[in-house]
């Protein structure tokens, strides 16, 4: 067995998805894709190639590298249309605000010096040591990154500052929606442990794909479906609608998978029952080291049983644990399926004219 063995994690994330994913299933995990949003390059370069003309005719004094991916893209595009090196030349002149260390790498691997980052990668913090600064009669450009920054230029202009917004790629829905549909399905089922965030935006677009279902997602968010973001940025749009979030110190993948291997385990529901030791895992059940994935019905079945151990629990009452439409029959086929699936008929005990309950020790 692996740290996430018998755990099922959905991945939001559209550009990194197949690294994050690997990553998670180096670890044992299950793994559910569906980008929630895609980066799309700017089908007409005009905007970003009008912005670049306009940092080369008016040097910025200031420029905000947003992201790794947005600077390379700049730089990348610049040198298409030749003037890679002009605009080099004025970037070198600027005072760069990098706002977190992808960002910061993609400046220097260009040949260029940031001059500050804030702490925790978020706009806030640029916006207030740009203020702090001041900006009255300067030049700021902004790289933007999948969408506007209405709010945080709007606060430099308020300030004297002539703002160029430099639009470098932009978010558009998934060409494939259906599996981002299914991810709501499963959250809001609770047949996913764990659901991934690595952009503020992918959240946005969660809820916007749950549309009227999108409470029932969020109360599975807010108990059983842990919501793991890859920093205080991501994090934001959950933690406003009262979903408790982990997120690691660095905003990097390894560290974000390494939260989740922390904190999934904890969850985990331990029992004796029948002389094994039973561990309850996501999808699956460890007896006696052994893992044992189940269907989502046994499964169902178990942890409600577990949820009141050595007590009867009637048909009737299991019946809202599996999926909708079923009926008492299903309950009964559950429970064989759970017997077979533990590899011992005693772990589930039949009270006649009752129901079932687990004999724990």
């Amino acid at each position: 067995m692996s740290e996430l063995s018998g755990y099922t994690v959905g991945v939001t994330a559209d550009r990194r998805r197949d690294e994050l994913a690997a990553l998670l299933e180096r670890r044992g995990a299950r793994v559910v894709i569906a980008p929630a949003l895609r980066i799309v390059p700017l089908h007409d370069d005009s905007q970003l190639r009008e912005a670049t003309r306009q940092c080369l005719d008016n040097p910025p004094d200031v420029v905000v590298a947003n992201t790794g991916i947005g600077m390379r893209g700049w730089l990348e595009a610049a040198e298409g249309w030749g003037l890679a090196d002009p605009l080099r030349m004025v970037l070198g002149d600027a005072y760069i605000v990098a706002r977190g260390p992808k960002a910061r790498g993609a400046v220097r691997a260009a040949g260029l010096q940031d001059q500050w980052s804030p702490d925790a990668e978020s706009c806030d913090e640029c916006l207030a040591h740009l203020l702090r600064r001041g900006v009255s009669g300067q030049v700021i450009a902004v790289q933007l990154h999948g969408e506007q920054q209405p709010e945080f230029s709007a606060a430099l202009r308020a300030s004297g500052a002539e703002v160029i917004e430099v639009p470098v790629y932009r978010w558009a829905p998934p060409l494939d929606s259906a599996p981002l549909h299914r991810l709501v399905d499963l959250v809001s089922s609770r047949l996913v442990d764990a659901i991934t965030f690595t952009s503020a935006p992918a959240v946005a677009a969660l809820l916007a794909a749950a549309g009227t279902g999108a409470d029932g997602m969020l109360d599975a968010m807010r108990s059983d479906v842990l919501a793991a973001c890859v920093g205080p940025v991501t994090a934001a749009p959950l933690i406003r609608q009262g979903i408790p979030v982990v997120a690691p110190a660095r905003a990097r993948l390894g560290a974000l998978v390494r939260a989740i291997v922390d904190e999934l385990p904890q969850r985990a529901v331990s029992l004796n029952v029948a002389g094994h030791e039973l561990v309850m895992r996501g999808h699956a059940a460890i007896v006696d080291g052994e893992l044992r994935p189940l269907a989502p019905a046994p499964m169902a079945v178990l942890r409600a049983l577990a949820a009141v151990p050595g007590k009867v629990r009637s048909r009737a009452s299991l019946l809202p644990a599996l999926p909708r439409g079923a009926d008492e029959h299903a309950v009964e086929m559950a429970v064989a399926r759970l017997r077979a699936g533990l590899g011992d008929p005693g772990f589930v005990q039949t009270v006649v004219k009752r129901g079932y309950r687990l004999p724990v020790d």
